[in-house]
C-alpha cells in the first residue's frame, strides 16, 4: 500500500560526510547508501523530501557557517547527479512541478540555531538557497535558545532568540521545533503567527523521552496549524529503549518495531486530529531503525498497518503528504516576496546553477 509521503527530515548529507568524504557516487547501491538509495525513495513513495544540512552543536561560529554551506553543497550536488529521480524545489509550487514529474521535490532543513552564529543575514541566505525551516536548536543550548536534552540558559528563547522566530515568519521559514526545549516551543507557539512543524519527533504521553512533545504543546499544534511528525528514532519510539539507553545499554536492546511507530501515530490523531500529523523518519541520522521501517523503501508497512487499525485512505493521504504540503503553502505568499517573486515563479536558476559546481573541499562525485 503506496501512499505519497513528504518526509520532515532525513540526515543523507551529514552520511555522505561523515562515512563517504562527500562523494555523492553509488547513491542507487544499498551496500553504498543503506538507508536511503534512489531506489528506495521510489518503493516507499516518497514525494517531497526535507534534507537536512545539519551540523554538530560542537562546531560552532563561522566553522559552523562553512559547514552548513558544505551540507548545502552535498544535497545540490546529490539532486544534480540523479536529475532522473530528483528534483530542486523551493517553493510549494515547485514542489507540485516535481510531483507531477514524478519526481522527489527536494527542499533543505536547517538543523541547530547555531548554525546562523547569531546572524540574521545568515539565516536569510540559507533560505535563498532552499533551506525551507530551521531546527532552533540541537541537542545542546546556544546563545540565544534552549535544548530539550541540555541544562536551560536562558528560560527558553532569548531576546535575539525571539527575533529569529520573527525573521522566520517574515521571510516564510517554517520554525521546527523538534530538539527545543518544552519552553521554546510554548514560546515559539506564542510569538508565530504561521504553522510550525516538529520535523522529526514523537509523544511524550506514550514515551517520556524529552526528545518528545509534551502533551501541553501537543494540544496547542492545531490552533497554530502546525503538525507534528512522528520519527523512526528507536529511542524517541520505545519507551522500553530509552530506559535501556538510560541504563547505560547493558545486556540486549529491546526490539523496537514499526508497530510502535503505529502506535504513535496513533496516539497523535486521537489527541489533535488528522489534520496535524505528518512524517520525520531521521534517516541516515540514526544507526538502526524500527523492524519493518528499515531504511527509506518501507514507509508503505506503516500505512498498510495503520489502515488495519482503521485509517481511512483520507487520513493516510494527510498523514503521508498533504499536512506537509498544507504547512508549506501556509508559507508561500512570505516566502516568494521574501525571494522578490510571484508564488509558483521563484527564479531557482541562480541556485540551479550553483548546484553541483561549488564542491566541499576533498569531495568527489
Amino acid at each position: 500500500m503506496t501512499y505519497d509521503v513528504f518526509d520532515g527530515h532525513n540526515d543523507l548529507a551529514w552520511y555522505l560526510r561523515e562515512e563517504r568524504d562527500y562523494s555523492v557516487a553509488g547513491l542507487n547501491d544499498p551496500s553504498i547508501s543503506p538507508f536511503t538509495t534512489m531506489d528506495q525513495l521510489r518503493e516507499g513513495g516518497v514525494a517531497a523530501q526535507y534534507w537536512s544540512v545539519y551540523v554538530h552543536s560542537s562546531i560552532t561560529g563561522t566553522e559552523a557557517i562553512k559547514a552548513t554551506w558544505e551540507q548545502i553543497d552535498a544535497v545540490q550536488r546529490v539532486i544534480t547527479t540523479y536529475p532522473e529521480r530528483l528534483r530542486y524545489a523551493r517553493t510549494a509550487a515547485e514542489v507540485v512541478a516535481a510531483r507531477e514529474a514524478g519526481k522527489v521535490a527536494s527542499l533543505m532543513g536547517v538543523e541547530g540555531g547555531q548554525q546562523i552564529d547569531e546572524s540574521l543575514a545568515v539565516l536569510r541566505s540559507y533560505a535563498r538557497a532552499g533551506a525551507r525551516y530551521m531546527t532552533l536548536t540541537w541537542s545542546t543550548t546556544h546563545s540565544w535558545a534552549d535544548s530539550a536534552t541540555d541544562e536551560p540558559q536562558h528560560g527558553g528563547l532569548s531576546d535575539f532568540g525571539r527575533e529569529v522566530v520573527a525573521e522566520m515568519n517574515r521571510i516564510g521559514m517554517i520554525v521546527d521545533l523538534s530538539h527545543v526545549a518544552p519552553s521554546v516551543m510554548h514560546q515559539s507557539l506564542d510569538i508565530s503567527s504561521l504553522p510550525v512543524i516538529f520535523s522529526h519527533s514523537c509523544a511524550f504521553g506514550l514515551n517520556p523521552h524529552p526528545r518528545n512533545i509534551p502533551d501541553d504543546v501537543l494540544d496547542r499544534v492545531p490552533g497554530n496549524g502546525g503538525v507534528a511528525m512522528m520519527t523512526f528514532v528507536p529511542s524517541f519510539v520505545s519507551n522500553a529503549r530509552r530506559e535501556w539507553v538510560d541504563a547505560g545499554e547493558h545486556g540486549t536492546a529491546p526490539k523496537v518495531s514499526m508497530t510502535d511507530v503505529a502506535d504513535h501515530c496513533d496516539y497523535v490523531r486521537e489527541r489533535i486530529g488528522i489534520d496535524h500529523i505528518g512524517l520525520g523518519g531521521d534517516i541516515c541520522g540514526v544507526d538502526e531503525l524500527p523492524t519493518g521501517l528499515g531504511d527509506a523503501g518501507q514507509y508503505p508497512a506503516l500505512f498498510e498497518e495503520l489502515a488495519a487499525r482503521g485509517w481511512s485512505d483520507e487520513d493516510l493521504r494527510k498523514l503521508g503528504f498533504d499536512n506537509a504540503m498544507r504547512v508549506l503553502e501556509a508559507h508561500e505568499d512570505a516566502y516568494t516576496r521574501f525571494l522578490g517573486t510571484s508564488a509558483g515563479t521563484a527564479d531557482t536558476a541562480a541556485s540551479s546553477s550553483t548546484a553541483g559546481t561549488a564542491t566541499s573541499a576533498g569531495a568527489s562525485a
